[in-house]
Order: structure tokens, then sequence, then C-alpha cells
């Protein structure tokens, strides 16, 4: 085939895969052994990012943009009058090599339309890592996004070659999938993210005991939710998202805002984009539920089933629970401490070490790197300023935000006189 007709596959099946936002690579660890090509060690692979957070790391391509569902939010549902396309598998291993060694990318995502069936297609996805691996003794990061309703068997052998594997859950609940995508069913999500989980839990047991039993998905797994497509709450999104960490060990759980590409009567109109800063409140919240401690109903409830905007879910949970504070920096658990806002899990670590040789002050706070201008109004330490004086929630808020913005001001100006 010629080279042009290779070229424009590549703008095809790129261009089609960019709406899938879960192609993060830390988490795999692959040596390189018999100089072979490639190496995915200790944190994974370098990353670069556009500016609305898409990584561009890997080679992220679609195997074909063909489709026998129509998914009222897909852009290649099969009812779209779209160009189409579709590589063969030799054609990726090709380009996966040939990238790699131009040091264009450091790995491959890869994912795909369904072409006949879920298996012929999953089939394919393997076979494509498996030539990677045997073939051309590629030992960079690979991520495969399975096919929801694949088998057993083909997400067993996709394990044993990929680093990472993904099933894109799609809409948040079952209900808003049954209404945008009549033709996929809920179970055919689950059944391969259980079988990924049972068999890296296998495979970690039978590794204590024989050695040289080959890794299984060393990366784990992860999925991605549509944002906005659908009338989900955010407290839909993350108890959805809660549901999915537990019952299936997710590394990570990715939002993508819906991006209005088809008229629909059933979805947001055309020019409706999901704001950014709400895929970055759910980020945030997600953040807190899996390293701050927080549960869902902490920070969503019947009150309050979405995300402000215009402060992070920390700071908002802190304001409806001023009865919870002041905390004494000298003398609270690392727990209460985690959940001041302006204070993350480095500097709780800083804190609790520095207070076992002296009690400490509005400076050292500052010295360890605490953000003060908000964390002030909620702790006392080592001095007789405290900075609440009986605030209302109201109140403390337009502080902060003023603090805040006048921060940010301060930065940009100081950046901005870089130029002159």
């Amino acid at each position: 085939m010629s080279f042009d007709r290779i070229k424009e596959k590549l703008s095809i099946l790129a261009d089609a895969a960019k709406y899938d936002v879960s192609c993060a690579s830390s988490g795999g660890k692959r040596a390189n052994h018999n100089k072979g090509l490639g190496t995915n060690t200790g944190m994974g692979i370098c990353h670069s990012y556009t500016e609305d957070g898409r990584c561009v790391s890997l080679l992220k391509i679609l195997l074909t943009n063909h489709c026998i569902y129509d998914c009222a939010y897909c852009i290649t549902r099969k009812s779209n009058d779209i160009k189409r396309a579709a590589f063969k598998i030799q054609e990726v291993v090709d380009l996966t090599i040939n990238f790699y060694r131009r040091n264009y990318i450091e790995g491959l995502f890869l994912s795909s339309g369904i072409f006949k069936n879920a298996d012929y297609t999953m089939e394919r996805l393997v076979s494509v890592a498996k030539k990677l691996r045997l073939e051309e003794n590629f030992n960079g990061y690979i991520h495969l996004k399975s096919i929801p309703g694949a088998s057993d068997e083909l997400m067993r052998e996709a394990g044993l070659y990929a680093d990472r594997l993904s099933v894109n859950i799609e809409i948040p609940t079952v209900s808003g999938l049954k209404l945008l995508a009549p033709d996929k069913k809920h179970e055919d999500f689950i059944k391969p993210m259980k079988k990924v989980k049972d068999e890296i839990i296998q495979y970690k047991a039978e590794k204590k005991i024989i050695k040289s039993t080959p890794r299984f998905a060393p990366a784990g797994q992860s999925t991605q939710m549509i944002i906005g497509a659908t009338g989900e709450s955010d407290r839909d999104i993350m108890y959805s998202a809660s549901y999915y960490y537990k019952e299936f060990n997710m590394k990570r759980v990715y939002y993508s805002g819906y991006v209005p590409v088809l008229a629909d009567d059933r979805l947001p109109s055309l020019g409706t984009e999901v704001p950014i800063l709400r895929e970055n409140r759910l980020y945030q919240t997600d953040w807190l539920l899996r390293f701050y401690g927080f549960s869902v109903h902490e920070i969503l409830n019947e009150s309050n089933k979405y995300l402000e905007l215009d402060i992070d879910p920390k700071l908002s949970w802190a304001l409806r629970n001023l009865d919870l504070f002041p905390i004494d920096i000298n003398k609270a658990d690392k727990r209460m401490i985690a959940r001041v806002p302006g204070i993350g899990l480095k500097s709780v670590h800083k804190i609790v070490q520095a207070r076992t040789f002296r009690k400490l002050d509005w400076s050292h706070l500052k010295a360890i790197g605490i953000a003060l201008n908000r964390a002030q109004y909620f702790i006392i330490c080592n001095s007789k300023d405290f900075y609440k004086k009986d605030h209302s929630e109201t109140i403390l808020k337009r502080l902060i935000l003023k603090t805040s913005n006048s921060k940010y001001k301060k930065h940009f100006n100081q950046q901005l006189s870089l130029f002159s």
C-alpha cells in the first residue's frame, strides 16, 4: 500500500481517537531484555499534554472507525456520514515501530470501532500487541482498549501482552446508556472488567509461588465516562466512579466532557460543550475520594448534587462544615489536617514530622509550603493570631476567592513582565 494511503488512514483514525482521554501510561514496569526495542520502567513513560489535558505521548489511534453500533454520542456511529478507514494489523505494528525509532512516541494506545462483532475486533487488537511483543521484541508501553462483550479467553490473552487494559463504561448510568446506545448492554461492559480484575488477582497470587509466572496487565485497568451527554448529576457520576473503583480495582476513572458533534433530540444541542472546569472539579473530587479519605456523600448529597465551579470541592466541603474548625495544627490527627483547604498530602507528612520537634507557628507553616490564603481560616497554631473571627460561610468564601484572585493576578503580572 502507498505511503499516501497510510498517511490518510493515520489522519482519519488518529483524529477519531482524540475523544478518548483514558490514555495515561504511568504504572507499567517492563524491563528490556536481550537488546529488545524500548523500555517502560519506574514511573512509566514520559508524557506531554495538550492544553485541554489530553495525552499525546503515545501513538493514539483506532484500528478502525467502522462500527456496527449506532450510539447517539459517538462520532463514529454507523449512521454518521464520515470518511471511514481501517488499518491492517501489520500496518499498526510498522507505524508503532517506525514512530518509536524516530522518537515521536514512547508507546501505543490502541482502540477500535466494532468490525463484525466484539470477539473479531478484540482478536485483531490482541494480534497487534502480540506481534509487537513477540516478533518485534517491543518493550514499550501498550494500552489496549478492551471491547465490551469480548470473550474471557481473549481478555486473558490481551492482559499477557498489554500493560494496561480499559473498557469505557461510556455513560455513567444504566438508564443513560439505554437511552443513547440501545444496542449495547451494561453487562457487556461489566464482564471484561470482572475478568481483568480476577486475572490480575490470580496472577499476583501465582507469582508469589512461581516466580516465572508472566505478568498480567501490570498497569491495571481503567475506564472512562462521558459527562454531560445525559442528565446525570455530579453526584450520580461520582457514585458510579466509586462503584467501579471498589468493585473492579480500577487504577483510574476518566471523565470526558461531551462535545456535541451530532444533532440528535436525545443529546445537548450543538455548541453547548461541557465546561472544562466541570471535568476539573470531577477529577479533584476523584482525588479526594481515593487519597484523602472522603466519601461521596460528604462532598455530594441531596442538597448539593453538583460541584461548585468557582471553588474546589475540598474548600466547598470545609465551608459547609465550619463547626469542625478550627483545628489545632499541633494536635490534630493526619486525617483532619488533610481535610484543611490549602494543605496537600505532602504538607501533611511534613507537618506531622516537624511538630515532633517543636510547636509550629505561621512562619513554620509558610515555610512548609501550605496555601495560607485558604488554610489560615481553618487552623490555629502556636500563635495568638487566628484569622477566622467567626466569619460566616458566605463571607469566608468571598475572602478566599478575593485573595486567590489577587494571587493569580500577581503571578500573571510577574509572568507578563518577563516578556516586557
